[in-house]
């Protein structure tokens, strides 16, 4: 059983931090789109498209950086009285909080995979000017939720290691 709780963590925080450093990038592209919005309403016409587009890369960039932010421990906790702890109090305190966290998590796919769902069968669009399709970034934030998931086991499973007195 450990070699294959081994594998998944390894194989989840490949994904997770490849896909993570990817999307690190993700700010030049919002930067770009906001650039070419403010050029095209200064000397152009403005752009219907670069508002709700620069939106889209912000839901992704954060939802899809979600799982390495995660894996790097870079959420917020209160650290109150939790950065005073041994690393087997502090693992005994993660494994309790992280299921709330996968249970947050699990709401939040199944609500989106609904709502995708709706989305491609009647072709849902945004009510704006410029009209895009919400699909893509539904399944992307359902994505986002699942790789999520997966890394938050994986955290789980790295805690319970911690707790035994190993580390993968």
């Amino acid at each position: 059983m450990s070699s294959l709780a081994r594998n998944y963590v390894l194989i989840v925080d490949a994904i997770n931090y490849r896909l993570g450093r990817i999307m690190m990038y993700g700010i030049f592209v919002m930067i770009g789109i906001l650039l070419w919005s403010s050029i095209s309403k200064t000397f152009f016409l403005p752009s219907l498209w670069t508002l709700e587009t620069a939106q889209f890369a912000m839901v992704a960039y954060y939802i899809l950086g979600g799982p390495y932010s995660i894996q790097l421990g870079s959420n917020v906790r209160m650290d109150l009285f939790y950065g005073d702890w041994s690393p087997k109090t502090k693992a005994w305190f993660d494994c309790f909080t992280v299921l709330f966290l996968i249970f947050f998590l699990v709401v939040l796919l199944l609500g989106g995979i609904e709502s995708t769902k709706y989305s491609l069968q009647y072709g849902e669009r945004s009510p704006t000017a410029w009209r895009p399709y919400l699909w893509p970034i539904k399944i992307a934030m359902c994505v986002g939720f699942l790789l999520m998931i997966l890394q938050s086991v994986s955290e789980l499973i790295k805690d319970i290691f911690r707790i035994r007195g190993e580390e993968i």
